[in-house]
């Protein structure tokens, strides 16, 4: 594993990592994974104290953060929606500064990307993006590893992205992609790419490292030949309820089947960030069947559950390589 040097630095997105930075988190999340399989103890961050800022809940965030923490000897703290005055009562600036005395590292869930960029600038400790907006750099970590798990290497692996690639998901696997001189392709409406100042930096990007980055409409031109297709959900967190009608109008033709698994070949795995919409078994998936008559969304249950689907141990690895995130950043 090749020695890195990120203590005392942010990880608020790709975009500020070398190829070989994240080949080295990468690394290390693979080395704390064995050890954590073989039971062996990694309290390389004992006696430290972190702080779980969730403006938006999830559940794996939450649960990669806190076990990871513990596993590295850590305390966390988790403050959810209700348990902060961030940018209500005290300004962003005001709350980082107050954190920043108390622990030694803070991780940050939730809105604009300008938050957490504010509250690194002010927090005089690293500070972890879990999840903004505009991007989610340690979901992207998870899939790297995940892709490396079942492919051997990056590099030339082609990944296709079906759906809305304007938010976190789309920004931040096609960063991604660039860095690591992958074959990224954005499957959507037009309306749906990634906006055109942040393509511009991952062509330029895309320009030192080898990497192919697209933008297609046709479903099947897009998957030809893909090692993975990735998906994500219609509708973001905190986004109106009438976008769904618009949403599921416009990319039901962008839907994961079986039959466009099939048009990429047999190498081809499924990813998805989760939660998923493939069967009824949610509120929200009742919901939408009652109003608009669909067993399914982003992906049917059939392609979720085959066994080309490596969702699971995407998930697991989020807590994989948040750890190394933390542990390189604190250790």
């Amino acid at each position: 594993m090749k020695e890195l040097n990120l203590k005392g630095k942010s990880f608020l997105k790709l975009l500020d990592f070398s190829p070989e930075e994240i080949e080295g988190l990468l690394d290390l999340a693979a080395e704390l994974k064995e050890k954590k399989k073989n039971g062996v103890p990694h309290k390389a961050c004992e006696g430290k104290n972190i702080a779980l800022v969730f403006e938006k809940s999830s559940t794996r965030t939450r649960c990669a953060f806190e076990v990871a923490g513990f596993d590295l000897g850590m305390h966390p703290v988790y403050l959810d929606p209700t348990g902060s005055q961030l940018g209500k009562k005290e300004s962003i600036a005001d709350t980082a500064r107050v954190l920043g005395r108390m622990f030694d590292g803070i991780e940050y869930r939730g809105f604009g990307q300008e938050i957490v960029e504010e509250l690194a600038h002010f927090a005089g400790v690293p500070v972890w993006n879990g999840l903004t907006n505009e991007f989610h750099p340690t979901q992207i970590l998870a899939d790297f590893l995940t892709i490396r798990e079942n492919f051997g290497s990056l590099n030339g692996k082609k990944l296709v992205y079906m759906g809305d690639a304007r938010y976190n998901m789309g920004n931040s696997l096609m960063i991604g992609c660039a860095k690591m001189g992958m074959h990224f392709v954005a499957c959507a409406p037009k309306k749906y790419f990634p906006n055109s100042d942040l393509r511009e930096t991952a062509q330029r990007i895309a320009a030192k490292t080898g990497a192919v980055l697209e933008f297609i409409e046709d479903p099947k031109e897009a998957v030809r030949g893909a090692h993975v297709i990735y998906t994500d959900v219609w509708v973001s967190m905190g986004e109106p309820d009438g976008v769904w009608e618009e949403r599921i109008r416009e990319l039901t033709p962008y839907r994961v089947t079986s039959e466009i698994m099939k048009c990429a070949g047999e190498q081809c795995r499924f990813m998805h960030c989760l939660p998923a919409f493939h069967d009824l078994k949610t509120t929200v998936g009742k919901q939408i069947f009652d109003k608009f008559g669909i067993d399914c969304m982003e992906v049917t249950d059939e392609v979720f559950e085959s066994p080309a689907s490596i969702v699971f141990d995407e998930a697991e690895n989020r807590m994989h390589t948040i750890k190394a995130v933390m542990m390189a950043t604190l250790a």
